[in-house]
């Protein structure tokens, strides 16, 4: 629970950390969100690296995290609900999360 917990944390970090240069390119925002973008994005890396396994098979399991984390934010940030075509998605990405890091080592 504590690794999939920390993938939704580094997956939010990354997430602002991209959104908030996103809103002053495209939408016309303050150039001051660059700051906490930069915060966040050095968040995400940092978070990145309390994980416990190799750091390629922490990236590629992230990768599943991510995407569903992504979704959340389409729907709450956003304001665009998944379709259901997205929801299969995420699950096929969790489920390789799930493979990657709980493999019997």
């Amino acid at each position: 629970m504590r690794t999939f917990a920390l993938f939704i944390a580094t997956a939010l970090a990354e997430i602002v950390g991209c959104y908030l240069p996103y809103l002053w390119l495209k939408q016309g925002r303050s150039a001051w969100l660059l700051v906490p973008a930069a915060a966040s994005l050095a968040l995400f890396a940092w978070l990145l690296t309390l994980h416990e396994t190799a750091a390629g098979r922490v990236y590629a399991a992230y990768g599943g995290v991510y995407i569903g984390v992504a979704l959340l934010w389409l729907w709450i940030v956003d304001g665009i609900r998944p379709t259901a075509w997205d929801v299969a998605g995420v699950a096929v990405a969790l489920t390789g999360m799930g493979l990657i890091m709980f493999q019997p080592r």
